[in-house]
């Protein structure tokens, strides 16, 4: 039996809320508290400030602390297998409570990283199921997205993978590919490469970067491999989550971004292709099955190539890549 196991210990897990469980299975699951920090869009020094509080509630470490990360303690151990027992038995309450409630019309709850398709899928499904009230929750991280698919709270997810991180679905999920869209360079309009029609991964070896956090699902990893390959480790001075702040350093010449293709150019910025597509990321639409949307997911994939194609051919510079390419965005896994 583990020292801490009795009355004491048993008050202190008591007095713990369920998003303090949540944290400390976000810590385990990305193996540093930094990863963590990312997935669950907070700050590094709030999440470990927070983590030493739970710790001095318990009377114990959670983690130990190591050069890759950390790792659980044996009451870390014990904690989290009864933590996740516990979030689990809260989702099935939530969702079995759900099925109790009079609703006018019946709910459908779809999900998505916010871009290029989960709103323009709201939109089309709503016209689709007058009927019914379609929800959007929107998450930074693809792997957020994911757990909430499979446990249950959204029905349908529009999410992306990278190449060395593909989704692994589960038989009780479907999964289709919406789009594979490139990954394209941002860069000052005054920037020594700014007239290129396309720029060389190698050419950028000794510029300072702006990189969006990692999102638990494979991004700025995959970046950083093609980078390696190119032959360099890119020189990131900025770790920065909203598009609007890595926009402006980029036009004052700052820094320059790795981007989605359907990022937008503006005053000061431009988007430009990488030479050879080193880069990319699959869009997915995930569907659970046994679900309000499993006998129209062929219909929802088409809705969500729809959602992308329009939002694509608002961007002129990812629509003269594709022109290069014969005209519509790929689909085939790459």
């Amino acid at each position: 039996m583990l020292p801490w196991d009795g009355p004491v210990a048993y008050r202190a897990v008591m007095e713990l809320e369920l998003r303090h469980l949540r944290t400390l299975c976000a810590i385990a699951d990305a193996g540093s508290v930094t990863r963590a920090a990312a997935v669950l869009s907070v700050s590094q020094p709030a999440l470990a400030a927070q983590l030493q509080r739970v710790e001095r509630e318990l009377g114990g470490p959670i983690f130990v602390r190591g050069r890759h990360g950390v790792t659980p303690t044996p009451l870390g151990q014990y904690l989290l297998t009864r933590a996740r027992g516990v979030l689990l038995a809260m989702e099935e309450l939530r969702r079995n409570a759900d099925r109790h409630l009079p609703a006018e019309r019946p709910p459908v709850r779809l999900g998505g990283v916010a871009g290029a398709v989960s709103v323009g899928l709201l939109s089309r499904l709503s016209d689709l199921l007058p009927e019914a009230e379609v929800r959007l929750h929107t998450e930074y991280s693809p792997r957020v997205l994911w757990e909430l698919l499979l446990s249950g709270r959204l029905d349908a997810a529009a999410t992306v993978d990278y190449p060395g991180f593909r989704l692994r679905s589960p038989p009780t999920v479907l999964a289709e590919v919406v789009a594979v869209e490139p990954v394209f360079v941002a860069m000052s309009s005054r920037h020594r490469l700014a007239g290129r029609a396309e720029v060389e991964l190698a050419e950028l070896a000794d510029e300072p970067w702006a990189l969006t956090p990692q999102d638990g699902a494979g991004w700025p990893d995959c970046f950083y491999t093609a980078c390696e390959q190119a032959g360099f480790t890119p020189r990131v001075l900025y770790t920065v989550a909203d598009a609007g702040p890595i926009r402006e350093m980029i036009a004052a010449g700052r820094a320059i971004t790795a981007c989605q293709a359907v990022f937008g150019g503006s005053d000061g910025v431009v988007v430009r292709p990488l030479a050879g597509d080193p880069v990319h990321m699959r869009h997915l639409l995930v569907c659970r099955r046994e679900g309000p949307l499993e006998h129209m997911f062929d219909r929802l994939v088409r809705l969500a190539r729809e959602a992308f194609d329009a939002y694509a051919r608002r961007r002129p510079d990812y629509q003269s890549w594709l022109r290069t390419r014969g005209g519509d965005p790929p689909v085939a896994i790459l």
